[in-house]
Formats: C-alpha cells, sequence, structure tokens
C-alpha cells in the first residue's frame, strides 16, 4: 500500500449509512478487548497498539536463548548475565549493571538504595510511572515519601519548583529527609516525549548543589536517544542511576538493567534479593537482553516514522475528528483526543476493536485495532516492531472509517 495519505473508498462511505453492530466485548478490569465476532470465513488483521509491551521475540532471539550458557547467577556464576551486565554498563557510561526481572523492581530499588533509610524522601514528578502506576511500592514496601512536582507537557518540571520542595530542615525531626529526584525518559503519560539534554544538566547541578542523587526511570531511554541522535551514555551522565526495560521496543520477554555506580549496585544486589530477584540459571534470559541491546536499537526509529506517519494521516482525515500536535509526537507513543465530545476515549477505543459485516465488505478483511482509552481522556496507541508498514497503513484506514461512521450516526441523530 502507498504510504501516502489514504482515502476512504466509496464503498465504505456508501456501508457507513448502515447500522454499526456492536460485536465487541470490553473487558473493564483489564481494558482489553475479546474476538469480535465476523461474518463466517472473512479475514480479520489485528493491528496491536495497546504498548510496546507486547512484542515477541524473535526466531534469532529465540534461538540464543535456547543456546544460552548458563550458572548459577546469585553465586555471579552466570556467564552470560555477567556478559548483559558487563555490556549494559559500557553502554550506559556507568560503572556497573543488574539485570532483574520488571522495571518497577528496578526502580524499586534504585529508590531503596538511594534512599536508605525508612522516612527518606524522594520528589517525583505527578504524572510519573513511579508515582502513578507503581502501587506506591516505594512507601509501601521501603518506607520512602514521596513529594510530587508538576509535570510539564514536554515531560519535565520546574526546577524552581524542584528547589521548593527540598527539604533544608534535617535532623529536624519533624521532616523526612530530601534524598533524590526521579524522572522519566522518555514520559509515558505525556506521550513518548523525550527530556531535552539542557534540563537534565541543569537538573544536575541543582541535585549536586543541594546533595540529591538523580534516577532516570529510562525504561524507554533508547527511544530518547534514537531521537536525539546520541549514545545514551550523552544522556545518562547526568544521571547517578537508571533502569532501562528490555522488554518494551527492544523485544526480549522480559528483564530491566538497572545500572548506577559500582557501589550502588552492591546494594542493589541486596535490595533485589530482599524483592525476590534473585534468579538462578538466568542467562537463558539474559541471552535475549543481549540482543536486544546489541541488535534492536537501531530500528527503534521505524517505530518513530510510524507513529508520526499516523498522527499525520488523522489530522488530513475527513470528517476532522482527531486532535493533537504534531510537534510532539517524538518516538513511538501518540496521545490524541476526539473533537467530538459524544464519543468518548472508551467508546472509539471499543470502534477502532470492532469488526463487522460492513467493515469486511468495504475494506475487504476487517480491522481489529486495539489502542487503550488514556490520562486526561486521551486516547494512547504504541508502535513497535510487531507493527508492519501494512498493519500502519490499515490502522489509518480503519480510523478514517470509524470516524466516517461517526459523522453519519451523529447526521442521522440530528
Amino acid at each position: 500500500m502507498s504510504g501516502k495519505t489514504l482515502t476512504v473508498p466509496a464503498r465504505l462511505l456508501r456501508h457507513c449509512f448502515h447500522k454499526l453492530r456492536r460485536v465487541f466485548h470490553l473487558d473493564p478490569r483489564r481494558m482489553y478487548y475479546g474476538s469480535p465476532q465476523v461474518a463466517t470465513g472473512s479475514a480479520v488483521r489485528t493491528v496491536d497498539l495497546r504498548s510496546d509491551t507486547v512484542t515477541k521475540p524473535g526466531a534469532d532471539m529465540r534461538r540464543a536463548m535456547a543456546e544460552a550458557e548458563v550458572g548459577d547467577n546469585v553465586f555471579g556464576e552466570d556467564p552470560t548475565v555477567n556478559e548483559l551486565q558487563k555490556f549494559s554498563a559500557d553502554m550506559f557510561g556507568m560503572e556497573a549493571a543488574l539485570y532483574v526481572p520488571t522495571g518497577t523492581m528496578s526502580n524499586l530499588i534504585a529508590v531503596m538504595v538511594h534512599c536508605s533509610e525508612r522516612g527518606d524522601e524522594m520528589i517525583v514528578g505527578d504524572l510519573s510511572h513511579i508515582h502513578v502506576y507503581e502501587q506506591g511500592g516505594s512507601a509501601q514496601l521501603a518506607g520512602i515519601h514521596s513529594a510530587t512536582v508538576t509535570t510539564l507537557g514536554d515531560g519535565t518540571f520546574d526546577l524552581n519548583q524542584l528547589i521548593s520542595k527540598i527539604r533544608h530542615s534535617y535532623p529536624n525531626p519533624h521532616y523526612p529527609r530530601s534524598r533524590l529526584v526521579c524522572v522519566e525518559n522518555t514520559h509515558n503519560i505525556q506521550g513518548g516525549r523525550v527530556l531535552p539534554l539542557s534540563f537534565l544538566q541543569e537538573l544536575r547541578s541543582v541535585a549536586d548543589k543541594f546533595g540529591l542523587a538523580v534516577h532516570m526511570d529510562g525504561a524507554r531511554v533508547m527511544h530518547a536517544a534514537v531521537a536525539l541522535g546520541v549514545q545514551p551514555s550523552a544522556i545518562l551522565q547526568h544521571c547517578h542511576s537508571v533502569s532501562v526495560c528490555l522488554s518494551k521496543g527492544l523485544g526480549a520477554p522480559v528483564g530491566t538493567m538497572l545500572g548506577g555506580s559500582k557501589d550502588f549496585i552492591q546494594r542493589a544486589v541486596r535490595a533485589c534479593t530482599v524483592l525476590g530477584g534473585g534468579m538462578r540459571q538466568l542467562g537463558v534470559l539474559a541471552a535475549a537482553g543481549k540482543i536486544a541491546l546489541s541488535d534492536m536499537i537501531g530500528r527503534l526509529e521505524e517505530d518513530h516514522r510510524k507513529a508520526r506517519s499516523f498522527a499525520q494521516a488523522l489530522l488530513q482525515c475527513d470528517p476532522p475528528l482527531y486532535q493533537l500536535d504534531l510537534n510532539t509526537v517524538e518516538t513511538n507513543i501518540l496521545r490524541f483526543r476526539l473533537r467530538d465530545t459524544q464519543m468518548s476515549p472508551v467508546e472509539f477505543c471499543k470502534r477502532m476493536a470492532g469488526v463487522d459485516e460492513e467493515e469486511v465488505e468495504a475494506l475487504g478483511q476487517g480491522v481489529k485495532v486495539l489502542m487503550f482509552p488514556h490520562y486526561g481522556g486521551a486516547v494512547r496507541a504504541v508502535w513497535h516492531l510487531g507493527i508492519s508498514e501494512e498493519d500502519n497503513q490499515l490502522a489509518i484506514l480503519k480510523a478514517q472509517f470509524v470516524a466516517q461512521q461517526h459523522k453519519l450516526k451523529s447526521n442521522r441523530a440530528s
């Protein structure tokens, strides 16, 4: 299919006059979509834009996992894990790195190490993943208090506000002690925004002045590096520690790398162990992580391009149902809104995931596009290695189809 903007076929418009059959089901617990019912014998193409966590390991990665040399990782004897940790540390420009099961655990370990006493405090963005999506683990499990600063549209925050949140009265027994500031790069809720290097440099200067550590939740920091055209170390030089996810856009089935100084990682091993992260013959998984970091970073630019192409198509859609700022589409995450408040994000996602006979007849096949209703009344879509160019074009066509159907339904109602 052509990469140029698609137009809705005339036969599609003809069938838009028929009533849409709602033959899909929404699970309110997880927002995952059940299989739509379609005409017998019709083909259905699924384009899963819910998250880049849905990626699956390819043949080379599976082969590396099957053939991995392993040992007892808790004893420090798994050669594949040791190689991955050394490779990661060198890439990050840090002294050492630790392989842990998940990003949530990695962030919690970093908080536990930097904030070594119960009642210490970290300062985080109010829309950060650590603050919103990690169950308050820093308080629940580590006894660490959180103070928040207002997350701006580009994922940064005002450094003067940060300074105003720093406690200067320690060891006054009435207040927690400020020990850590956390940033997120790229920023999930704000739509994959890349933190400017100038912001990180200024933040580090503030942190050094007031004796704070800087931890980066860099689950998608490789996307930031690709978008900026720099090495990861150019970003991470401004941080004391970083958490880098291997199982999102990089395609590994599991795992996160935690980087920092040698002393930091030594203490991180203790925290990881008490949290249940002491895994034994871990090389089977670490082998996938090695491929993720060595072979998969370069292709992230494809995901950025497809996300931007989809965003451009939404802006050119007739009727104009979709609203977004193209300048904010920097990586693989797109957040957009619906101009017509009569269609909620939840309803839109239902329609994108649904397939009926009219669509099959109009498009030649059913296209089931999975997205998430997201923060602030928006819709989120995320591109990854499982989305082909054809998938992207079909998703665009489906979005145009839904817009046309909604317009016709609104016209009939009025």
